[in-house]
């Protein structure tokens, strides 16, 4: 018994060393993506992290070059309470058209001003200084469709196998993080050598 443990201990350490050594993971099983005809990018965030913030400029200069072939997904994590109600102000957004709009400001407001906005008038006041009708935001805040995406959010982190964020999946088949790849501008070339990989092999 003990043998047994001590094998599946060190393989998974061996594992654990090589994925940090390529700065990614591969995701077993694969995951379907919504798009067959491209490579998807999906970067899972938290508007409360600050490794997200940090990485969030790095993001924004890689997709003013974002390649014709890859379809890029901004998808919030919900692993607590307070991150599903920062993930529906996404999803409120999104559904408003606004989120070029509000995104780097929501991000400013958490980590640089300390607000929660976690309450929906809280929201509401942050929306309609953006220029969104308070009517608007909250016909959308209380929609099926902003509920309906806030219930799948839940069970993404799972189905990517996530412990933490920021995190971003390629084609549904790896995973690449800050601790995999040691640093948030490596996370970005790690991503652009998948993208590479994936884009050849189609």
């Amino acid at each position: 018994m003990l043998k047994k443990f001590i094998f599946f201990f060190l393989f998974s350490l061996t594992t654990l060393t090589q994925a940090e050594s390529l700065g990614y993971e591969t995701i077993s099983p694969a995951q379907p993506t919504q798009n067959q005809d491209k490579i998807e990018i999906i970067e899972f965030f938290w508007y409360g992290c600050p490794h997200c913030y940090s990485l969030e400029p790095l993001m924004e200069k890689w997709l003013k070059t974002l390649p014709d072939n890859v379809e890029f997904i901004r998808q919030p994590a919900v692993f607590s309470d307070v991150w599903g109600k920062h993930a529906k102000a996404y999803f409120v957004a999104e559904a408003l058209g606004v989120v070029d709009k509000v995104h780097a400001d929501f991000f400013d407001e958490i980590q640089n001003k300390k607000q929660k906005l976690t309450s929906e008038d809280d929201l509401a006041k942050f929306f309609v200084a953006h220029g969104v009708d308070e009517t608007k935001f909250r016909d959308a805040y209380n929609s099926f469709l902003v509920d309906s995406k806030l219930r799948q959010a839940k069970a993404m982190g799972p189905r990517y196998g996530l412990t933490g964020v920021p995190a971003i999946i390629i084609n549904g088949k790896f995973k690449t993080t800050g601790v995999l790849a040691k640093s948030h501008e490596n996370m970005i070339k790690v991503m652009n050598k998948l993208i590479k990989q994936e884009s050849q092999s189609k």
